[in-house]
């Protein structure tokens, strides 16, 4: 078994043993390398560069041939992993995704209890001691015994703590069966000591029964009980003392998080407090506030009060990355493997495991993306301008076509440019199949806009009905202060950014069958283009409406509509603003066909 490979690691293998006893011929070898393609003949100093980069990069991977599968190139071995069991939340927390919430991953992708716990088993072999389960809320799946009692037979396999993170707002009836099952750490959220400003933060009601649940949980025994709590800047930072007080009776650990960039929380520096400003606070009215020693790859920094019984720490992602030390993966709902929250690189363990490759060969994919694992984050301010899923989700679920036999590349997603040239084999004789590029294809079970072999196909819609079709889409430009300010007063120079953007939006439209090869053009009856100014937000809206007669839908039409007008928004004020950012667009409603009507939760 090739353990802790990349695709391109293990590609490099096979060509050189492949060489080596002559299977390949000179003619049969083509590379790819750094956007180029050569073939036998290609010219000398590429073939001698080639050559030389890949030794190099053979050399390094034979020095890595017994390296523990989950533990990557700079030495970090992880044995902690977070389970997320759903996306699904009873809170719509301000920092955590929009007030409309979040379209959810369609239940047949999401992982079920059976491979959960077969990923689960195949980490903790490997040599993972401590599980979390997360969500969304994870209190909401309805078979979460079910997956306790998987988790807790793997203690003989090595599985030494079994936690959860949770709202805790439907915890306190479920605490006594969840410790029976093997539940022995508990983190919960909760982010202000005010009924009132729990109730505008979560979007939610449900103070009352957050505190029930945590005075239950010590009364269990849990100890300590961490509470996890996120600081935003003139929301809640005026408690920090206040939490800190809750620790002096109760065998607490407080934790604040530093407010961390996610899709749709509206993240912006403004908000941020950092750990030490949150110390300070403490320390004016704590002064003999003493450090105290943090476990092992603990993510927090600990700190108490002389005579308290509990203590307060905070976890600086931000501020103060504790990248170094990181042991941590992540198991997404929908079986994505995240080997870094921030990072927008996911590996799909669910198709590949439903492919029905062997248990070797899922853990081989499994170590290559732990190996590929970076050194440490992109930073503070870097990491507000990448993309990454809401903190929910924790984006598009990317499947491919197996036929050809599954292989690590098949699953990896959002693949990094190396810093050396790629190179890799694309005919190896018997292995052809093996590293040959994957076709993409959607969830559904066939493209309708191919044909049997594969080539792009105009659909034919002679045959259906017409009905009245229409669609809804909606995108978000997120703005400067600046700019949206001088969008706000119509004082952009180039002049109304509103209506110019809006005329864009309907002229757009109306040329979809020109700009999407394989749409239709369709005769709309009636196009709507609304773009309003987002005050909290700091963004412009874009809400688009399409309807027709006709025998195919117009989901494109309104996709395109918003598209242009948030494109033609970005083009007006791109002048006074170089951060410009156009998010969300999506189709949010659709209604006639054979389909019928259809709406996401947003």
């Amino acid at each position: 078994m090739l353990v802790g490979k990349s695709a391109l690691e293990l590609a490099l293998l096979i060509s050189r043993r492949a060489t080596q006893s002559s299977q390949v011929s000179q003619s049969q070898v083509r590379w790819v390398a750094a956007g180029r393609t050569y073939s036998s003949q290609a010219p000398q100093e590429a073939d001698s560069e080639i050559r030389i980069s890949a030794r190099r990069r053979i050399d390094e991977i034979d020095q890595l041939q017994n390296v523990p599968n989950l533990m990557d190139a700079f030495g970090r071995q992880h044995t902690y992993l977070r389970i997320s069991l759903t996306e699904k939340c009873n809170l719509r927390c301000t920092y955590c995704m929009p007030a409309e919430g979040l379209p959810l991953t369609p239940k047949v992708h999401i992982l079920t209890t059976p491979e959960i716990l077969k990923l689960a088993r195949i980490f903790v072999k490997e040599g993972v001691t401590k599980i979390r389960l997360t969500g969304g809320e994870p209190t909401v799946r309805k078979d979460l015994m079910d997956v306790m009692d998987g988790l807790n037979d793997l203690r003989p396999l090595g599985l030494k703590a079994i936690g959860m993170t949770t709202n805790a707002l439907a915890l306190k009836r479920k605490l006594p069966a969840l410790k029976e099952k093997g539940l022995n750490q508990l983190n919960i959220s909760l982010d202000t000591l005010d009924p009132f400003k729990f109730e505008l933060m979560t979007r939610r009601r449900g103070f009352n029964q957050v505190m029930d649940s945590i005075h239950a949980a010590v009364e269990l025994g849990y100890e300590p009980v961490k509470l996890n709590a996120v600081v935003i800047k003139n929301v809640n930072d005026a408690e920090v003392v206040r939490f800190v007080e809750m620790t002096k009776e109760l065998p607490i650990y407080i934790r604040f998080i530093e407010y961390m960039p996610f899709g749709g929380n509206k993240w912006n520096e403004d908000k941020f407090v950092s750990y030490k400003t949150m110390l300070e606070m403490v320390k004016a009215v704590y002064p003999a506030v003493a450090k105290v020693s943090d476990e092992a790859n603990d993510t927090s920094k600990a700190y108490a009060v002389p005579g308290f019984v509990g203590k307060f720490g905070f976890i600086t992602s931000m501020s103060d990355h504790f990248c170094g030390t990181c042991n941590r993966l992540r198991l997404l709902a929908d079986g994505n493997l995240k080997v870094c929250l921030f990072g927008n690189s996911e590996l799909n363990l669910r198709d590949a495991m439903r492919s029905g490759i062997s248990d070797a060969e899922l853990l081989d994919i499994i170590s290559a993306a732990v190996k590929r694992k970076k050194q440490r984050h992109a930073g503070m301010m870097e990491l507000t301008k990448l993309p990454n899923r809401p903190m929910t989700l924790i984006g598009d679920i990317t499947l491919f076509n197996l036929s050809a036999g599954p292989t690590p590349s098949m699953f990896a997603r959002h693949p990094r440019q190396s810093s050396w040239p790629m190179l890799l084999p694309l005919h190896l004789g018997d292995h052809q199949g093996l590293f040959s590029s994957a076709r993409q294809y959607s969830t559904s079970s066939h493209l309708t806009h191919t044909d049997n072999s594969g080539r792009a196909t105009m659909v034919d819609v002679s045959d259906k009905a017409v009905t009245s079709r229409t669609a809804t889409a909606r995108g978000r430009v997120l703005l400067s202060s600046t700019a949206f300010s001088l969008v706000q007063q119509n004082a952009i120079k180039k002049g109304d950014v509103l209506t110019v953007a809006q005329i864009a939006g309907i002229n757009a439209a109306k040329q979809t069958g020109t700009l999407i090869p394989l749409c239709h053009p369709l005769q709309l009856s009636n196009i709507k283009v609304n773009l309003s100014l987002n005050e909290d937000a700091q963004c412009v809206d874009v809400l688009a409406t399409v309807s027709c007669a006709g025998r195919t839908g117009v989901e494109m039409e309104a996709l395109v509509a918003v598209s242009v007008a948030a494109c033609t928004v970005f083009d007006m004020c791109k002048a006074v603003d170089k951060t410009i950012r156009i998010t969300d667009v999506r189709v949010v409603h659709k209604a006639g066909g054979v389909s019928g009507e259809w709406t996401t939760d947003s």
